[in-house]
């Protein structure tokens, strides 16, 4: 039984990694968003304060649990960090008009919403974490 989990590990383990720290990420990222919404601050900017604090942690956990990236030297992690929030970028992209769809347009219910974002914008950064570390 030890072996098979072993090779499931060593077939899976950056996947399931992904998805622990991007489950993590997602969490933060959606508890700051309500947080600060509760607060009074508009969707808008609750969701980019979310989405800073979010990316940062992403980007220490990609590089160092996920795609254990070993290079810290200032050139590399400041290539890899400029790359990472980049292409994250895109990714606030796809994030912010699925808000703006589904809350403002749509009036749909805000966790419902941002559920479904944050599953959209998880598919989308695991693609460019990829391109990113490997």
């Amino acid at each position: 039984m030890d072996k098979r989990i072993s090779t499931l590990y060593v077939r899976y383990g950056e996947a399931l990694r992904y998805l622990i720290v991007g489950g993590l990420t997602t969490l933060i990222n959606i508890v700051l968003f309500f947080g600060l919404t509760h607060l009074g601050i508009a969707w808008f900017w609750a969701n980019i304060a979310a989405w800073v604090l979010s990316v940062l942690f992403a980007f220490v956990a990609n590089k160092k649990v996920v795609f254990a990236s070993a290079d810290m030297t200032p050139r590399t992690v400041f290539k890899e960090a400029v790359s990472f929030f980049s292409l994250r970028g895109a990714s606030l992209l796809a994030d912010t008009a699925i808000l703006f769809v589904g809350l403002t347009l749509l009036h749909g219910s805000p966790i419902i919403v941002k559920i479904i974002d944050q599953v959209v914008v998880i598919g989308l950064n695991y693609v460019f974490s990829k391109h990113i570390f490997s």
